[in-house]
């Protein structure tokens, strides 16, 4: 809340960041755009993957992503792991994120994914990742999930 009522909040911003320019009918930003790294540019680079197909068979209907991050330690299979296999790992994420997207409360865009994953031949460990709704790319407002381990952003 505003303490000091004589402040205009609107003018605050303007003094500090400048006056915002119109960009389209009714939406404002402070200045051009100086960078900007879409979605389908990740998935090329391979920063992102795109896991539609198989949340799709998940009952998830929303394309998903996995950060590089989270296939790497929990899809991908380590070496010298016995009785693992991408295909397997990977659904157990999907599987798990569809779970806790049932679990969530409505409205919320980042839900808690808990999983058991093993990746050495003793026994699994329990890990903690994000699952985030938002936009599926810079030019494409439609949903989309990415899930991310809980320090990526």
């Amino acid at each position: 809340m505003n303490q000091d009522q004589n402040i205009n909040p609107e003018e605050a911003l303007a003094a500090v960041f400048g006056e915002p320019q119109q960009i389209a009918d009714g939406i404002t930003a402070f200045g051009p755009v100086v960078y900007s790294y879409t979605r389908a540019q990740a998935v090329a680079d391979g920063v992102q993957v795109d896991v539609t197909k198989t949340a799709q068979e998940a009952g998830i209907k929303y394309p998903m992503f996995l950060t590089r991050a989270v296939w790497d330690a929990y899809v991908a299979v380590p070496p010298d792991v016995t009785a693992q296999d991408e295909a397997g790992r990977l659904w157990d994420v999907v599987w798990m994120t569809r779970f806790g997207i049932l679990r969530a409360r409505p409205g919320v865009d980042r839900i808690p994914v808990a999983l058991y994953v093993r990746n050495d031949n003793r026994r699994a460990k329990l890990v903690k990742l994000i699952a985030q709704c938002g936009p599926q790319d810079m030019d494409d407002p439609a949903p989309a999930i990415t899930v991310m381990m809980p320090d990526e952003d």
